[in-house]
């Protein structure tokens, strides 16, 4: 599903370059659930996202399926990621304008898909939200707004989901059930699970794990 060959991410700085990721050789099979761990400013959230299309790399290449990403520009990499790829982010990124429901619903109307509302509310259900589906994310917890930022990413039905600290935010109880509903819902729809993370727990629920120091895969 996913393979990246001798990945490099280089980026200048007073008058030199940082090294950032050195030489990266992994592969990730469809279905598979991923930790990336490691120190702080190892170069965690950085492979996620050159694995995830979101930055492009110095050098070497990652290849999602039979798609090298670098064959593509900006635009190619956007829609690739609409198509395939989910995205849960430690902040939520939700939309503060849009009710939990208009959240989840917008990345399906830009896909134009007509059952758009229908998926939305299935998906929120899902995650137990169904009684909050008119709040804004104003009115809802962290918890809340994370699970709202889980729907969103699973109605798109992708094949691969990142997923960057999705606990960082939250409270252990909290986060064990947003945990819970991360390996149910990848089980139930076969979604290739990557994600970055300082929780142990989280971590031990993967099948595997990837370990970065100092931008090297030691592990």
């Amino acid at each position: 599903m996913i393979r990246a060959e001798d990945l490099q991410k280089r980026v200048p700085m007073a008058g030199r370059e940082l090294e950032i990721l050195k030489g990266i050789n992994l592969e990730i099979k469809s279905g598979e659930t991923v930790a990336i761990v490691g120190a702080s400013g190892s170069g965690k959230s950085t492979l996620l996202g050159l694995l995830a299309g979101l930055d492009e790399a110095s050098s070497g290449s990652v290849v999602i399926g039979e798609t090298d990403l670098a064959a593509l520009d900006e635009d190619g990499r956007a829609a690739f990621r609409a198509e395939n790829v989910g995205f849960v982010f430690q902040s939520f990124q939700l939309l503060p304008a849009l009710t939990a429901l208009e959240n989840v619903m917008l990345p399906l109307e830009l896909k134009g898909q007509q059952d758009a509302r229908q998926q939305a509310e299935h998906f929120l259900a899902r995650v137990e939200l169904g009684q909050r589906m008119d709040h804004y994310p104003r009115q809802l917890s962290g918890g809340e707004q994370q699970r709202v930022a889980i729907a969103r990413a699973f109605a798109s039905r992708p094949e691969i989901l990142f997923a960057d600290e999705p606990t960082g935010n939250l409270d252990s109880r909290t986060g064990d059930h947003i945990i819970e509903l991360l390996f149910q819902l990848n089980q139930e729809h076969g979604t290739t699970l990557v994600l970055v993370t300082h929780d142990l727990k989280l971590a031990d629920r993967c099948q595997r794990c990837l370990q970065l120091d100092g931008g090297e895969l030691v592990a």
